[in-house]
């Protein structure tokens, strides 16, 4: 296993979670931004409102990304596996 053949694997898995964590952060922060600005505009300073449409809308974004990221994980596997003999010799 040469030392590119390392860091060409290591930063697709890099990369593939990257994208993965970003469609379920990515949602989550601008709820809360757009809450953040709703308690700016009303003045209120309830720490927690921001939780539940937060907690709501990552869960949705869980549910509605998983197909998606389930076959990004599968095709990177899939890779791996077929770059295996190249790994390993």
């Amino acid at each position: 296993m040469t030392p590119e053949i390392f860091v060409e694997l290591f930063r697709d898995a890099l990369w593939m979670v990257l994208i993965m964590v970003c469609a379920i952060i990515i949602p989550s922060l601008l709820i809360g931004l757009v809450v953040a600005i709703f308690q700016a505009a009303t003045s209120i300073n309830e720490q927690t409102l921001s939780f539940l449409p937060r907690l709501i809308v990552t869960l949705l974004a869980l549910m509605l990304f998983a197909h998606w990221m389930t076959q990004m994980m599968m095709e990177f596997f899939f890779n791996l596996i077929e770059r295996l003999p190249q790994v390993l010799y």
